[in-house]
């Protein structure tokens, strides 16, 4: 039953996908694109060519740039007839900037810019694609109706001309003619075929155009990278922040305020030594187990910085330190030829340790799994359960950080998790050893 009505959802999406809006705007961006990319193409070589002649003159470099500075306008349109017609945000270039103030500096830092020249490239090589895709969408849309509607206008034939239907062949006594219903209903079908397979062979055209666009009018990788870097240094200081301040807060609540009673406790200690011996010995034994629980708070908030058997003895044994304090049987698999860099040591640690957390909070599971392995150059790490599930990533949440902080290092985090089937979450980091 659930197969059938996938089938019949997908027929569906089949039949729709010919008079949907996505297929006219994408019909649209083709047709539209024609003429532009004519226009464009034009200019841009009339442009260049114009340039490169006059450079034996000090003419030919203002021409030059003002055609790199044409081409950028180019691009902005391109980017919103994508935006608005393909439904696909390609971000703005990184802006040119002059190091020195003055028209030479600008015509320079034009003419040395990368981003400059990929859009009087994409100028000269989208015309040739833009005719292929006008003519491929224009001739599957318009023989496809004009096919699977012949039904209603064969009659102009008859009417009108000498021919029973409409001539395909006509050589010497040899005539082919699209007459008679038989002749009628595989035309129409025909053209029911040439119909339901031209939103897929426009949406193939537009999905050149959408990599010709974002690859040449988009920004470079280099500044691409440059902003990822920038997001995730900014992702970094603010864990570090925070974790600055939970240290500094479990300090102030924990063991500092310990200690400072500690102390007191032991000023009132000394004042009854002389008076009230045994009142004396009383607190001072109090304060003995007092110093052993600010010990050991010491130790885990140390532990929660970086535990000394990681450092030690590596990730198994970390990890099977972790697995010990869950709230429900851990079964712990590391299997590493060597150990990682020690930064993605320590983030795979507390990656498990957070998601084991997790589990022991809300997953109501009865028992876990911890396996971690190398494949190539990457480090996986994957947490699974037998709770109740329904986990998600969504902004907000705790796996949402989690995942803005493995993205800071290149790591990907992926959740997989079902209402009541448990919940398995797969971590992937560089390995950097």
């Amino acid at each position: 039953m659930g197969s059938s009505a996938r089938g019949g959802s997908g027929i569906g999406k089949v039949l729709r996908a010919p008079v949907e809006g996505r297929m006219w705007r994408e019909f649209g961006y083709l047709l539209v694109g024609l003429p532009l990319s004519t226009l464009y193409f034009s200019l841009a070589i009339t442009g260049v060519s114009l340039g490169a002649g006059l450079l034996v003159t000090f003419l030919g470099v203002p021409v030059l740039a003002g055609v790199l500075a044409m081409c950028r306008g180019f691009g902005r349109i391109e980017r919103a007839r994508v935006r608005g017609m393909l439904r696909q945000d390609i971000a703005e270039p990184a802006p040119i900037r002059a190091e020195k103030s003055g028209a030479l500096a600008g015509m320079g830092a034009l003419l040395k810019s990368g981003s400059a020249w990929r859009h009087v490239l994409y100028s000269l090589i989208h015309f040739p694609w833009a005719v292929f895709g006008f003519c491929v969408a224009l001739v599957f849309w318009a023989y496809g109706w004009a096919l699977l509607l012949y039904p209603l206008w064969f009659w102009v034939f008859p009417a009108f001309t000498d021919q029973p239907g409409l001539v395909l062949v006509q050589d010497g006594e040899y005539t082919f003619t699209l007459a008679g219903p038989l002749m009628i209903a595989l035309t129409c079908v025909t053209g029911l075929g040439f119909t339901l397979a031209t939103p897929w062979v426009v949406r193939a055209l537009t999905t050149v155009d959408r990599v010709l666009v974002a690859g040449l009018l988009g920004p470079s990788r280099l500044a691409h990278r440059v902003s990822e870097l920038e997001s995730d240094r900014g992702v970094v200081v603010d864990t570090a922040a925070a974790d600055l301040r939970r240290i500094e807060r479990d300090l102030h609540d924990g063991a500092q305020a310990r200690l400072v009673a500690l102390a007191m406790d032991l000023g009132l200690a000394k004042e009854k030594l002389t008076e009230d011996p045994r009142a004396a010995a009383r607190m001072v034994d109090e304060a003995h187990g007092e110093v052993k629980i600010a010990l050991q708070e010491l130790r885990d908030l140390a532990r929660g910085i970086h535990p000394a058997v990681l450092t030690d003895r590596g990730l198994d044994a970390a990890l099977s330190s972790v697995a010990s304090r869950c709230a429900v049987p851990v079964r712990v698999a590391v299997e590493l030829p060597s150990r990682p860099a020690a930064a993605i040591e320590g983030i795979a640690y507390f990656t498990v340790s957070e998601l084991l957390q997790n589990i022991s909070k809300h997953a109501q599971a009865r028992t876990a799994g911890v396996d971690v392995w190398k494949s190539g150059e990457r480090l996986l790490i994957q947490v699974c359960d037998d709770g109740r599930g329904g986990a998600s990533a969504l902004a907000g949440s705790g796996l949402a950080g989690l995942a803005e902080r493995l993205d800071a290092v290149d790591g990907v985090l992926v959740v997989d998790s079902v209402e009541g089937t448990g919940t398995t979450v797969t971590a992937e980091l560089p390995w950097r050893a």
